[in-house]
């Protein structure tokens, strides 16, 4: 059985002003065919610790932002959860020496690490997502796109998205367990738990 390892980066330009979805479903599914791996996974992986991945559906409607509703819904109740960085001393970070490490690799200004909400947003979002590739197709059901998140809109960037395809180009066995068996997860009680109580009869007697 063969096993492959494809890797590929995507370059992105975030417009800065207001954080960027990237919709990524396309290329994603044009690596994936490419790779030749006919089952096993793909990590799609942000390079930036500002940037999140996300699989989510699609909701088509675009508001004056270029933001898709489901989008801009997400983008609300992250504001209230992370607030916008509007103003210095907002957040501790950044503290002085990181406004000059920043000066040091050549930042445009101190203003362009003033990104503290994009930072605490993609550490509750994740970096990253993995998916299943199944019989040479993504396992994307009907509705999911793929999303990169640029959430630092303090500037505009050029950002990277890594992705590693895994897996085997052969075909694997039968996926199903127990032949397809539907497993019930709900709470079965016992007997001893459903027997009668006398005080049922408290009910019947008012």
């Amino acid at each position: 059985m063969e096993f492959k390892v494809v890797q590929k980066e995507i370059e992105l330009q975030s417009r800065g002003w207001i954080p960027t979805f990237h919709d990524i479903r396309k290329e994603i599914l044009d690596i994936v065919e490419a790779s030749g791996v006919k089952n096993g996974t793909v990590a799609i992986v942000s390079h930036h610790t500002t940037c999140s991945v996300m699989v989510q559906e699609c909701s088509h409607d675009i508001d004056s932002f270029d933001l898709e509703y489901l989008q801009h819904d997400l983008l609300d109740i992250m504001r209230k959860m992370i607030p916008d960085f509007a103003e210095e001393h907002q957040y501790r970070h950044p503290g002085p020496i990181h406004a000059q490490y920043g000066r040091y690799v050549n930042e445009p200004g101190d203003y362009s690490s003033m990104n503290t909400d994009g930072h605490l947003r993609s550490v509750f979002f994740g970096r990253s997502e993995t998916l299943t590739i199944k019989d040479g197709k993504l396992d994307l059901g009907l509705f999911a796109h793929i999303y990169f998140i640029d959430w630092d809109h303090v500037i505009a960037r050029r950002r990277q998205v890594n992705v590693t395809v895994m897996g085997t180009t052969e075909d694997v066995e039968d996926r199903k367990i127990n032949g397809g068996e539907v497993i019930n997860t709900r709470r079965r009680f016992t007997d001893e738990e459903k027997a009668y109580d006398v005080h049922f009869d408290l009910q019947q007697q008012r």
